[in-house]
């Protein structure tokens, strides 16, 4: 029995790495590939945002790839988080055209976790900036977001690649994974524990979530990327591309 939608993208989180999202999208239009509904966690919810929203993968690159970590958070007292993204909030909230998800011209699930209630949300209706803001909410480093009297963080704390919550809907599943199952050398300081805590955190759930997809894209060496390293952006947009390119035409698409 035909599914509702015959393509679904499932967009993991990852954080500047989900630039390696839009390269996908890039060779997934010149493959005539067109997604009807798309799933994002994080960063896959920021670019699954815009590409619904009407950006093409390389205004989304541009976007982002001289956006500096530090000019868009802002250090606190701790209170909830290190960090707050406001200025972040404020500049994706320029950048959307669309402030409801009804508005989108491609039906979009972001998935974020209820901190309060610790269990995994999708929200696909109503305010569009909010949610992405809560999924891309890394607990700690950013203070939570309060939707509805309830604080959100990142939808990667219980599911980091959402497959599963377009599974049902769709003949095809393309699912871009920018969170590999390797864990990258260290140093001890206090944000580079943090994000490798999250990293094991987040790869211990995706596994079941990658049995789930149809088309599995994961670029070779994401790992050597930090999570911020916007100065690489241009590289890892073309990881993306390139991995993308190369999975889909092996699965047939020319």
């Amino acid at each position: 029995m035909a599914k509702k939608y015959k393509i679904g993208l499932a967009l993991s989180g990852g954080g500047i790495r989900g630039l390696c999202h839009a390269g996908a999208l890039q060779a997934m239009e010149e493959l005539n590939i067109r997604p009807e509904l798309i799933s994002g966690v994080s960063a896959g919810a920021i670019v699954g945002a815009m590409y619904a929203d009407g950006y093409k993968p390389q205004e989304i690159l541009e976007a982002f790839k001289h956006v500096s970590f530090l000019k868009m958070t802002k250090i606190l007292v701790p209170e909830g988080g290190f960090f707050h993204l406001n200025t972040f909030e404020r500049y994706l909230g320029k950048l959307l055209k669309a402030k409801t998800f009804e508005e989108l011209n491609i039906p979009l699930r972001v998935v974020a976790t209820n901190f309060d209630e610790g269990k995994s949300e999708v929200f696909d209706e109503g305010n569009l900036l909010k949610p992405v803001i809560a999924s891309s909410s890394i607990p700690v480093l950013f203070v939570p977001k309060k939707i509805k009297n309830q604080h959100y963080v990142d939808g990667g704390i219980m599911k980091n690649f959402p497959v599963s919550t377009i599974r049902e809907d769709c003949d095809l599943v393309i699912g871009v994974n920018a969170s590999p199952l390797t864990a990258p050398a260290y140093k001890m300081k206090i944000m580079d524990v943090a994000i490798r805590t999250y990293h094991f955190m987040f790869r211990s759930n995706i596994i079941s979530d990658k049995a789930l997809c149809d088309i599995l894209i994961e670029p070779d060496h994401i790992y050597d990327y930090d999570l911020f390293e916007t100065e690489k952006a241009d590289e890892i947009y073309q990881l993306g591309y390139n991995s993308a390119l190369h999975e889909l035409k092996e699965k047939g698409f020319h």
